[in-house]
């Protein structure tokens, strides 16, 4: 007998595996099952006890209501079919209906006069009666179910129920046969009727699409509508499932996420309904909520973790923008609550901190989405909160780090004593150093015995040995990853450090959690040329002067409108136009501080008046702020309160968010489709900030920046540490320490008794005036014995000691009382140290030049491409001081001639250039042999040729037109604009030559 690889056979596999019985196809569709010879304790369902009318199957109901409660049982007459039996079905259907099979199964269901448990959830240890009541749930599955009371003929592959209640459907595919999972979808949403009552809302948790490589699921079925997402474990940090040596790719699916456990764990602390409210209609919406993959694998693998560690553990968790942490820290903080060792609780409290303002009431809604916690959670929003939420028993207390402080100084020695989890939103170097001092002396336990002030200060700053920290971020820094990783030897002797668990951006994009923000990232060039408008020649120095032209010329009011039209423009033809998101579209113009914010708003706001456009733009930055010698604020510009910004951007005819700082971290609107960029961005800021545009929505397909400031390079290299897994290359290296030190002594700033002397007056509580005379006198040494360059050099160093030396005593096994000294001393004498005075060289400058021509060019879509490989970055950096640099002085008619050419407008006559590029260049590169035969391999192949025979045509032709061809030898912006322009005209794949046919 062959294998059977059709779809039915994969049926078998699943159906064998789960309930260690097959089933045999009988006359009529149904189903006889044949000997058992294993299983995982799944129950083999019969079809024909499925009632189509109350979405129940009688005979497990019945079974499972007799084994636990006979004497409803026989009330309720369930063993045949009766009028009594009827309206107790009927009550079980209308309630599903209305609540949901989740919360049926928890709480069961009042009928008349009788309660009847549905369900018996985990048993407690040692609590026999409860794991008796457990044994007697029947988890059942039942093949090809003849679902619908109208298309009689139609059935699912597979149904899961429990103790009679409809949990989970299953299509199942094939590739062997040619069918995918998505044909499995596909088969949902065309012939799956949400009307029908085994695929309304609630009656099931979840929905699988499978076949034998992929897992797709789906929570509330809409017919076309139905959003499946992936259920899969991830392959080389991307999509996908790795192979497997003993069976199927998704067999993980029946063999280990869907055993009688797991499904019972899935129940009681992940699955739930959420209410959402609309703050605006007041409108009531629901969405069922069902655990992706590393989010159960996650929350599993750190509860597994940490109860046989025990307290005093670190965790990082590098899960990307769109993994849904808030939904995983809500899951985690819930169940470190329950987890016990050793007949007591692990953890006394469970510590919520969040940076995120928005994310903070989402964290706390949904925790309390879980009844059976809901009365334990507590929002620390005010001073006293967490010590009356400690005293009153609140065992998960939510914080955001702007109020974290505050609260920390309510809390009393008589706590101190305590376990903690620190569950950390977004964790960033802020958590270590000072933060972690405050936090740490407030938790710590006060029976160490430290007499001295200096060893408890030293202790205080250490993590917590009573406290386990669980860090969430998408993007770790050095700090973070040496605070919180995981150490591994590594090459010669290096320890590097990597996260406890990741859910990588390339994963994210690649299931389509995210959009790839890099997909249709656009530069735009800016060229202006500046004229001098005073008689004599004036010198400045060139490097600052530089710097002032520019941002002279992109805040000119002139440049400002001009770009402020084409992302109008752009956002009218591209956005709007072509109705994207479903007409829905948002976009944000990121701005390099509140002036140009200001500045932009009123601009675009002056140009949708002029177009008659319906939609408006709304201004976002902190504060108040002088703007051209009136105060404004967000509220007087907008005509609203600030709190409503994040809710009016969602109304028409709001479509236009302008930024300054706000809203470009840890804001989350999947309707923002477009980003028009006017800031510097590099490193974690532009991730951050591009990443805003990454949330999915169902109708949203594609996603784009233009970007006026920064090139593609920048923005590559920003993106590259975080695609993937990011490793820290190595441990900061203590003994910078003492070498810093040893510097610092060198310059005989200070003496060591000094140093001592104001420690221990500063520690002992001596009034402020018996320390300046000490710090003063360093001072004076500073000013009178160390030249310019030394004074920079020792203040740059005494920094980057204090500095270092915050971060490290957190981690460090080990203490050293000579620091700590040096670190205190050199925290008060640093303020007082005077900056060396330094000219500004380049003042004057804006009042001597004018602007003579101000245009931009918009360079060709660019998909940008990340290196597909693990990520490491260096520790941070523990250099400092230096000397101070020298002055590049220059004439002002040479600074200008440098910035125009660098900058400025190329060509008197741009058109020509074009075209002649278009016309002459674009052809002959195309034409190029080398270039055509590279096209038949990879892109990259292709543009490595490309730019060869770009060079020789060049050559070739412009030799002649002096003015083109130097700037294509000399102007790296130019050259790499007219390789783009040129590449992206003839990057198309090269076709034999058709033949003509004969006349």
């Amino acid at each position: 007998m062959t294998t059977d690889t059709s779809e039915r056979g994969l049926e078998d596999l699943i159906c064998t595996t789960m309930t260690g019985r097959t089933a045999v196809v009988a006359a009529g569709g149904v189903h006889d099952p044949v000997e058992p010879f294993g299983g995982t304790g799944w129950l083999l369902g019969d079809a024909r006890d499925y009632d189509r009318e109350y979405c129940v199957d009688v005979t497990q109901l019945h079974a499972f209501v007799e084994a636990t409660q006979p004497e409803i049982a026989t009330a309720l007459e369930l063993e045949k079919d009766t009028p009594v039996r009827r309206r107790f079905l009927a009550r079980v259907e209308s309630e599903c209906a209305r609540r949901g099979v989740i919360d049926l199964l928890r709480k069961g269901v009042k009928h008349e006069k009788y309660h009847i448990d549905l369900f018996y959830g985990s048993p407690s240890p040692g609590n026999d009666k409860a794991a008796q009541l457990y044994i007697a749930n029947r988890f059942s599955l039942t093949r090809q179910l003849r679902y619908s009371r109208d298309e009689t003929r139609r059935a699912l592959d597979l149904a899961l129920f429990i103790n009679g209640l409809p949990i989970a459907t299953f299509e199942l595919k094939n590739s062997l046969t040619k069918q995918t999972v998505e044909d499995a979808i596909e088969q949902y949403r065309r012939d799956r009727d949400p009307r029908e009552r085994l695929f309304s809302f609630g009656r099931c948790i979840v929905h699988f699409a499978v076949d034998d490589r992929e897992v797709q699921m789906c929570t509330e079925l809409k017919g076309k509508g139905s959003w499946f997402l992936p259920f899969n474990l991830g392959w080389n940090d991307g999509a996908g499932n790795p192979p497997n040596p003993h069976g199927l790719k998704t067999d993980y699916l029946w063999k280990r996420v869907l055993t009688l456990q797991g499904v019972t764990d899935i129940i009681e602390n992940y699955a739930q309904i959420v209410e959402e409210i609309n703050p605006k209609t007041r409108k009531k919406s629901r969405k069922q909520v069902f655990p992706r993959y590393h989010q159960l694998d996650v929350v599993r693998r750190l509860l597994a973790d940490a109860l046989k560690q025990g307290v005093g553990q670190r965790y990082l968790i590098q899960h990307s923008a769109g993994s849904g942490k808030s939904n995983s820290i809500a899951w985690l903080a819930h169940q470190l609550v329950a987890l016990r060792k050793d007949g007591k609780d692990l953890f006394d409290s469970i510590i919520v901190i969040t940076d995120r303002r928005i994310l903070d009431d989402q964290i706390k809604n949904t925790i309390k989405g879980f009844m059976q916690v809901g009365s334990t959670v507590g929002h620390a929003e005010h001073s006293g909160d967490l010590r009356k939420f400690i005293e009153s028993g609140k065992k998960i207390i939510i914080s955001t780090v702007q109020k974290f402080p505050y609260i920390l100084n309510e809390i009393g020695d008589e706590h101190r004593g305590r376990s903690f989890a620190i569950i950390i939103d977004e964790a960033h170097s802020s958590q270590g150093g000072k933060a972690a001092g405050a936090l740490n002396a407030a938790l710590t336990d006060p029976e160490d015995e430290i007499n001295d002030v200096l060893e408890k200060r030293m202790a205080a700053r250490k993590m917590l040995t009573n406290a386990s920290y669980f860090a969430f971020t998408a993007t770790p820094k050095n700090k973070t990853l040496e605070i919180f990783g995981e150490p591994y030897p590594g090459e010669e002797g290096k320890v590097k450090h990597r996260p406890f668990h990741c859910y990588t951006m390339k994963q994210a994009i690649q299931e389509g959690f995210i959009l790839d923000v890099l997909k249709s990232y656009t530069p735009v060039n800016s060229y202006y040329k500046l004229i001098k408008k005073v008689k004599d020649d004036p010198e400045f120095d060139k490097n600052k002067a530089q710097k002032k032209l520019r941002r002279y010329v992109e805040s000119h009011d002139h440049a400002i409108r001009l770009k402020a039209e084409i992302m109008v423009d752009h956002f009218r033809e591209q956005v709007i136009a072509k109705g994207k998101i479903g007409g829905q579209a948002r976009v944000m113009v990121v701005c390099n501080g509140i002036e140009r914010a200001i500045q932009y708003f009123h601009a675009i706001k002056s140009y949708l008046e002029e177009q008659k456009s319906p939609y408006q733009a709304i201004v976002a930055f902190s504060g108040e702020y002088d703007f051209r010698g009136q105060k404004v604020t967000e509220a007087s510009l907008n005509g609203f309160p600030s709190g409503d910004i994040a809710d009016k951007i969602q109304e028409d005819p709001y479509r236009i968010l302008v930024c300054a700082d706000k809203f470009q971290t840890g804001y989350d609107e999947p309707l923002l489709h477009t980003m028009y960029v006017d800031k510097t961005l590099s490193g974690i800021k532009a991730v951050q900030t591009l990443s805003r545009l990454n949330r999915a929505h169902p109708r949203k397909h594609d996603v784009f920046v233009l970007d006026f400031m920064n090139d593609a390079d920048t923005i590559q290299a920003a993106f590259a540490d975080y695609y993937r897994t990011t490793v820290l290359s190595e441990e900061t290296d203590p003994n910078k320490l003492h070498d810093l030190k040893a510097v610092l002594d060198n310059y005989h700033v200070y003496r060591a008794a000094v140093v001592d002397e104001l420690v221990g007056l500063y520690l002992g509580g001596a009034q402020r005036d018996k320390l300046d005379p000490l710090l003063d006198a360093c001072v004076a040494v500073y000013i009178e014995e160390l030249h310019e360059d030394a004074q920079i050099d020792f203040k740059g160093k005494a920094k980057a000691f204090t500095r270092t030396y915050e971060f490290l005593s957190s981690i460090l096994p080990y203490s050293d009382v000579d620091w700590e000294k040096l670190s205190i001393f050199l925290s008060f004498l640093i303020p007082k140290l005077p900056a060396p005075q330094e000219e500004d060289l380049s003042k004057g400058i804006l009042e001597s030049i004018d602007m003579d021509s101000y245009r931009t060019e918009k360079q060709a879509v660019m998909n940008i491409i990340l290196a597909d490989e693990e990520a490491e970055i260096d520790p941070i950096p523990v250099g400092g001081g230096g000397g101070k640099p020298q002055p590049d002085m220059d004439k002002l008619t040479n600074i200008l001639k440098s910035f125009n050419e660098q900058f400025g407008t190329l060509f008197s006559d741009v058109d020509r250039v074009a075209k002649r590029i278009q016309d002459d260049v674009a052809p002959k590169v195309a034409a190029d042999q080398a270039y055509r035969n590279a096209k038949q391999n990879t892109p990259n192949a292709a543009r490595l040729e490309h730019d060869k025979a770009l060079a020789r045509v060049m050559l070739s032709l412009l030799k002649d037109d002096t003015e083109a061809y130097k700037q294509f030898v000399e102007n790296e912006s130019f050259k790499r604009s007219v390789s783009d322009m040129v590449f992206a005209m003839t990057n198309v794949a090269c076709e034999p030559p058709k033949p003509v046919a004969p006349a």
